[in-house]
């Protein structure tokens, strides 16, 4: 097999199998997989997973937005309370594009 071609052409012709079908198993392996053992996040890895800075999301929680929970003197914010965040902004996400178009 010639040497120029791409490392992942060469690979998959070394084991027999199409590249598109090695380049997808190749994504399917190494693709993340999002943390779902997590109930209560701390208020940065809300922020880390919102894609907002950690004054942000204070405010959201401040202001009702986001919910979050005392567990003794540590904030935390449940998973599913990002999910419902969204979840609500999504209509109006949805209404603004249309207007905007």
């Amino acid at each position: 097999m010639p040497t120029n071609l791409p490392p992942l052409t060469r690979i998959a012709g070394a084991l027999g199998v199409p590249e598109q079908r090695l380049r997808t198993l190749v994504l399917e392996h190494t693709a993340p997989t999002p943390d779902t053992t997590l109930v209560a996040l701390t208020v940065e890895e809300a922020a880390r997973r919102l894609g907002v800075g950690r004054t942000t999301m204070y405010a959201l929680i401040a202001s009702g937005e986001i919910s979050s929970v005392l567990i003794g003197r540590l904030r935390r914010v449940p998973a599913e309370a990002l999910v419902t965040y969204l979840a609500d902004r999504a209509p109006a996400a949805v209404q603004t594009a249309a207007h905007a178009a």
